[in-house]
C-alpha cells in the first residue's frame, strides 16, 4: 500500500503498544489478522480460535472473532452459538461487522427454517439485501402474520425478477387472494420480455389449476418463438393460455427482428382480444424504439391507452425524439405518473417540446428547475437559458477539528487499516458504512482522508455523497497526470475527456476489475489490449502488463486515439464506442443528422447511455477546471453523421 497510507495508520491506531503491529506472518498486529483471514479460506477452525482468542489494540482486533463465528455459523451441523453471537453483537454495536454478522445469522435461520428467531435477530438489521428481505416475508407468512400480503400486494411489480427466495410469499400472496390472476400474468408477461425470460417458466405455478399453459410449450415459445408462430393451431385462442403463449412468442420474436414479429402479428391479430392486441403492440413499439425503427412511435399509438412500465413509457418518448415529432415527445412525458415526470431527463426534454412548439416561457420555467445541477440535462437546460458550465467555486476549507474527527474514527480506521492489508472487499464495507448517516462536513472531512491515503475512488464517492453540487476538486481528481498529459498530447486528446472517461471507468483504483475482465485504471479489456498493442508495435506486452498504470493509459489512451479515427472523431460516438463497441456505436447513428443529445438519449444500451452521458458531463466539469473558463456541452454533443445504410 501507498506511502501515505502506512504513514496515516502508524500515526492513527489507537495508540497502539510497541509490537502491536508485528510482521505480517506472526500472530500478533497484522501478522494475525492476514493469518486468520487465510485460516478462514481454508476452513482452519483451530487457527481461527488461537488467533480469535488473542485481544489486542489493533484497529482490525475484532476481526477473527466475526471470521470464526461466521465459520462455526456456515457449519450446518453445529448448533447455532447464540451466546457468543449476542456478546459480539453487543461489544460490536452498531458497527460494520455486528451488521454483517446479524445478516450471517440470519441466513443460517432462515435455512433451518427458524422464522421465530429469524424475526428476533432481523427488527435489528439495518440493511437488508433483497435475499433476507424475502426471506423477512417468508417468516411473516410462516408465523401466521396476515398483513404481509397486502403489503407483498402494493410490493408485486416490483418483483418480478425477485430473489427465489421470494417464491414463498409470492405463492402465499396470489393463494390468499391478495394478488389476483391478472397481475400474474402480468408478472409472467414482465418476465419474459428480459434477458432471462426463463424466470417466467416458475411464475407458472403461480396461476390456478388449469389456467396456465404447459411448461414445455411456454418453454418452447421462448425458445423458438418464429417456428412456434407459423406451427399455431387454427384453435390456439379458445384459452387464455394459447393466445398468452402466441404472445410470448411475439414478444419474444420482437427482440429478435421486429418486422418479423409484426408481420406473424398481423396474421393472428383478429384471433386476440383488444387487450391483447394492444399489448403486443406496445412490445413491439418498444422494441421498435430500441432498434431505432422510425415505425415505433406508430407502433406505440396502436397500443392504446393500456398499462406500462417505467421502460415501456421512457422508450416511448425516445422514439418519438428519434424521429424529431416534439408533439409526441410531449405527450409521452406528460403521461407519465408525476414521480417519473421529475427526473431531469424528462423534464428537459419536456422543456425542448415546449419550445419547438413556439412556447418559450414554459420551456424556460422547466429548464430553471435544473439549470444549476452539474449533471448532463442540468449543463444541458443551462445552455438553453444561455450560459456555458463555468469555472465551479472552491469549496470553503473544513475545521481542523472535523479533519480530525474523521481521522480518529473508529469505522475509517479499520478501512484504512484493511486497505494496507490489501483486503479491498472488507475495506469498501467499512468505508461504507463509516460514512453512512453521517453529516456532510465529516463526509467531507473523510474524502479528504481518503485522498491523503491516495484512495481516490473513496474520496471521489464521498465528496459525491456530501454534496453532489459542489466539492468539485475532490469530485473531480486529476491523479496520475504526469503519466496521463504526455500520452494524452501524443495521442492528440482532449484532457478533460480522458479524465471525464477515466473517472467513469475505475475511479483511478488502479487494481480495478470488472465483471467482464476489463483492468486498470482505463478499464482495457484484454483482447482489446492485445489489439492495441499490436497496432502501436508495443513489443513484450502481456495481460499482466494491463495492471501497471503506464501501460494501461498507453493502451487505453492509444485505443481513445484508434476508436475517434473510425469515429469521425466525435466524442460522442468514441465515448459509446469504448464502452459498447465501436460497431455498435456506428450502427446507433441515424440515416440522417441527428443531435448529439438525442442520439446518446436512445443509445439502447442503458449502461452506454448512461455512461456516455456521465463521461461528456465530467469532460465538461474537467475541462472547466483545467482551462478555467466555461464550457458548452452542447458543443461537445454536436450532430452526429449519418450512418452508411448498410449499419
Amino acid at each position: 500500500m501507498k506511502k501515505a497510507l502506512v504513514a496515516a495508520l502508524t500515526a492513527a491506531t489507537f495508540l497502539a503498544p510497541a509490537g502491536a503491529f508485528a510482521q505480517i506472518g506472526g500472530e500478533s498486529g497484522d501478522g494475525r489478522i492476514v493469518a486468520a483471514r487465510e485460516a478462514l479460506r481454508k476452513g482452519d477452525r483451530s487457527t481461527l480460535e488461537r488467533l480469535a482468542a488473542v485481544r489486542e489494540a489493533h484497529p482490525l482486533d475484532a476481526y477473527p472473532r466475526y471470521w470464526l463465528l461466521i465459520n462455526r455459523l456456515a457449519r450446518a451441523e453445529e448448533p447455532v452459538p447464540v451466546a457468543a453471537l449476542q456478546a459480539f453483537l453487543a461489544e460490536e454495536a452498531g458497527s460494520n461487522l455486528a451488521e454483517r454478522l446479524r445478516a450471517d445469522w440470519l441466513r443460517r435461520l432462515a435455512r433451518d427454517g427458524d422464522w421465530n428467531g429469524f424475526l428476533a435477530v432481523y427488527a435489528d438489521l439495518r440493511s437488508p439485501d433483497a435475499e433476507l428481505r424475502c426471506n423477512a416475508w417468508s417468516a411473516r407468512v410462516l408465523t401466521g402474520e396476515r398483513s404481509v400480503f397486502a403489503e407483498l400486494a402494493r410490493e408485486w411489480d416490483t418483483l418480478a425478477d425477485a430473489d427465489p427466495t421470494c417464491d414463498t410469499p409470492l405463492r402465499a400472496a396470489v393463494d390468499s387472494g391478495a394478488v389476483d390472476e391478472e397481475r400474474v400474468w402480468w408478472r409472467i408477461r414482465r418476465q419474459i420480455d428480459t434477458r432471462k425470460p426463463e424466470a417466467a417458466l416458475a411464475s407458472l405455478s403461480l396461476l390456478p389449476a388449469g389456467n396456465a399453459p404447459a411448461h414445455a410449450d411456454l418453454a418452447q415459445a421462448i425458445r423458438s418463438p418464429a417456428p412456434w408462430l407459423d406451427r399455431l393451431q387454427p384453435n390456439f385462442a379458445v384459452s387464455r393460455a394459447g393466445r398468452e403463449l402466441a404472445l410470448a412468442a411475439l414478444v419474444r420474436l420482437a427482440r429478435e427482428d421486429v418486422s418479423a414479429a409484426r408481420l406473424r402479428l398481423l396474421r393472428i391479430q383478429d384471433r386476440l382480444g383488444a387487450a391483447e392486441r394492444n399489448y403486443a403492440h406496445l412490445a413491439l413499439g418498444m422494441h421498435a424504439a430500441l432498434d431505432r425503427l422510425p415505425e415505433a412511435s406508430a407502433l406505440y399509438a396502436a397500443a392504446g391507452d393500456i398499462e406500462t412500465t417505467a421502460q415501456q413509457r421512457a422508450w416511448r418518448v425516445r422514439a418519438a425524439l428519434r424521429i424529431g415529432d416534439w408533439h409526441a415527445v410531449r405527450e409521452a412525458i406528460e403521461a407519465m405518473p408525476a414521480d417519473e415526470r421529475e427526473a431531469a431527463d424528462w423534464i428537459y426534454w419536456l422543456g425542448r417540446a415546449h419550445a419547438a412548439a413556439g412556447r418559450r416561457d414554459a420551456a424556460e420555467s422547466l429548464y430553471v428547475r435544473i439549470a444549476g445541477e452539474p449533471h448532463f440535462y442540468g449543463m444541458l437546460a443551462r445552455e438553453e437559458l444561455g450560459e456555458a458550465f463555468p469555472p465551479p467555486p472552491a469549496t470553503a476549507p473544513l475545521p481542523r477539528a472535523k479533519l480530525e474527527e474523521a481521522e480518529r474514527d473508529p469505522g475509517l480506521q479499520r478501512a484504512l487499516a484493511l486497505y494496507r492489508l490489501e483486503l479491498r472487499t472488507e475495506a469498501l464495507r467499512e468505508w461504507v458504512w463509516g460514512v453512512r448517516e453521517r453529516d456532510e462536513q465529516f463526509r467531507l472531512a473523510a474524502a479528504h482522508l481518503a485522498l491523503r491515503n491516495e484512495l481516490y475512488d473513496r474520496a471521489i464517492n464521498t465528496a459525491e455523497l456530501a454534496n453532489p453540487r459542489s466539492n468539485f476538486e475532490l469530485r473531480f481528481l486529476t491523479p496520475y497526470r504526469d503519466l496521463i498529459e504526455p500520452q494524452v498530447r501524443a495521442q492528440g486528446l482532449d484532457l478533460g475527456w480522458v479524465y471525464g472517461l477515466m473517472r467513469q471507468e475505475s475511479r483511478f483504483v488502479v487494481p480495478a476489475r470488472s465483471s467482464v475482465g476489463a483492468q486498470g485504471l482505463m478499464q482495457v479489456m484484454p483482447a482489446t489490449g492485445k489489439w492495441v498493442a499490436d497496432r502501436i508495435g508495443l513489443a513484450g506486452y502481456n495481460q499482466r502488463l494491463l495492471t501497471d498504470p503506464e501501460t494501461n493509459v498507453l493502451l487505453g489512451t492509444s485505443y481513445m486515439r484508434l476508436i475517434m479515427e473510425g469515429l469521425d472523431a466525435h466524442p460522442v460516438l468514441a465515448s459509446a464506442g469504448y464502452n459498447a463497441g465501436p460497431g455498435r456505436a456506428r450502427r446507433w447513428r441515424d440515416a440522417a443528422p441527428l443531435e448529439g443529445a438525442i442520439y446518446t438519449e436512445t443509445i439502447p444500451f442503458d449502461e452506454t447511455r448512461d455512461y456516455v452521458k456521465k463521461v461528456l458531463a465530467n469532460a465538461v466539469i474537467y475541462a472547466a477546471m483545467l482551462e478555467k473558463r466555461p464550457q458548452s456541452l452542447k458543443a461537445r454533443l454536436g450532430t452526429i453523421a449519418p450512418g452508411a445504410a448498410s449499419e
